[in-house]
This record gives structure tokens, sequence and C-alpha cells, in this order.
């Protein structure tokens, strides 16, 4: 007896994701319809957008990593958004994304700065700082 099973046209459909740290800081999924409305939902917060793929090796070591200082990473005091590019590749040319994982910060729908893979939390936290120094018109780190 042959089954009929129903196939996606998603390459990337059966690949588990691994939703634990999207779920540990509260990460809101967006897409290309839904993206700008939340960044004007986060109001005066400084909104972190993380752009991944599945099946994206670095994606899933950014992670991991933030996983293991889960504290430290909120202390920040980010609005955390996140979006699937392979599954929304509108949003990677909107953003001219050549690769991932990329966090991009923004306030109030203007875009403050990047930072491009998980080069570990101080890095992270330096590019924090400086979205934070950008929006308060002071000198970058």
């Amino acid at each position: 007896m042959i089954q009929n099973i129903a196939t996606s046209h998603d390459a990337h459909a059966a690949i588990p994701v691994d939703k634990t740290a999207l779920a540990a800081f509260g990460m809101r999924e967006v897409n290309t319809e839904t993206f700008d409305a939340a960044i004007a939902a986060a109001g005066d917060a400084l909104v972190c957008v993380f752009f991944w793929g599945v099946d994206c090796f670095n994606c899933e070591m950014a992670k991991q990593a933030m996983l293991a200082q889960p504290a430290a990473v909120r202390e920040l005091g980010l609005s955390w958004l996140h979006a699937n590019v392979y599954a929304h590749p509108e949003l990677g040319q909107r953003f001219a994304l050549h690769g991932i994982p990329v966090f991009m910060f923004f306030h109030r729908g203007k875009k403050l700065g990047r930072a491009t893979g998980w080069h570990g939390h101080a890095q992270f936290a330096a590019a924090v700082a400086n979205a934070r120094n950008k929006l308060a018109g002071k000198p970058l780190v």
C-alpha cells in the first residue's frame, strides 16, 4: 500500500528548530508583513531583531552562547524580535543581509546599528552600547 505523504516546497520545513533561546528571551516572531508594526509597538524600547535561519550552524551557536549567560543578555534591557530569513527572504533583501546571524537595533523605526555574527557577549554588549549612544547623540565606543 502506498501512502500519500504531503510534502512542502520549503526545503527547511522538516528541520526541527530549537526555539529555547527564542522563548527564554521573549523573542516575538516577525515576518515581512508584521515587522514594521512590531517595531512600532515596542514604543520607546531599544529593539533587537535576531535574523536567523533554519539549519544555520552559526545561528545555533549564537543561541547556545546566549543561553549560557541569560542574566547578562537580559541585563541589556532589550525588546527582542526574531525573523527566519530563509522563510522570509524579503527581510534579508530589505536589510541587505549577506550572512546570518545578524542582530539589528531599532528605536521607533530607526535603525541604529547591527552586530553581524556572535563574537561573544562583550562584543554584543558593545554593539548595544553603540546603538544606545547613537540614540543619545553620544560618541560610539
